[in-house]
């Protein structure tokens, strides 16, 4: 053998050297690629993971917000449930005295007291529902009786019982009310009659 037979065979950098380590770089490269695209493929799911709960956390916060929102518009429902019936006392106080002729003075101040009160639940948004002559809403109104009437038409209010009141758009009281079956029918017997 030469010198440069020799050299070749001692250095490591020759082709052959090369190309009998290109079969293990090619599975080296393999895996790499494979780590990679396995790598790839986590940030990914890491990635939509992180996007759904951004997504699920601002949903969370709108319905809190919306929550607190009602709590502060429906928060005093409850008290100013229990007023109602004060105000429906008031009125039939002032009814009795009308129809009894009691002292007008008294019933000037009831009124002016009745008034006051409207008024301070109208400020916290109570409204009265309306009722007479109404179309019969059963969402606003309690039929506490149905019965004939000739000159209110079929399921039009006749007579309010009981004020009903809103708070805001929610039903806080349902109006008593009773509710028209339309004219009357004559009864059987006066029809064979005829």
């Amino acid at each position: 053998m030469n010198n440069d037979q020799e050299q070749e065979k001692s250095n490591p950098n020759t082709i052959d050297s090369l190309e009998e380590s290109s079969p293990v770089s090619e599975a080296a490269s393999s895996t790499a690629q494979d780590e990679l695209a396995s790598k790839t493929e986590e940030c990914t799911a890491l990635n939509n993971k992180y996007l759904r709960l951004a997504a699920e956390f601002e949903n969370y916060k709108r319905l809190t917000q919306r929550d607190q929102r009602e709590q502060i518009r429906f928060g005093n429902e409850q008290l100013l449930k229990e007023l109602l019936p004060t105000v429906d006392n008031m009125d039939r106080a002032i009814k009795a005295a009308r129809t009894s002729g009691g002292d007008s003075a008294l019933i000037q101040g009831v009124e002016l007291t009745l008034k006051q009160l409207s008024g301070t639940l109208a400020k916290f948004g109570v409204q009265a529902i309306e009722t007479v002559g109404q179309d019969f809403d059963p969402s606003a109104h309690q039929a506490v009786s149905y019965g004939p009437s000739n000159d209110v038409p079929a399921n039009k209010v006749l007579d309010e019982f009981q004020k009903g009141y809103r708070l805001h758009d929610r039903i806080l009281r349902a109006a008593m009310v009773s509710v028209s079956s339309g004219p009357a029918q004559p009864s059987e017997q006066e029809s064979t009659t005829h």
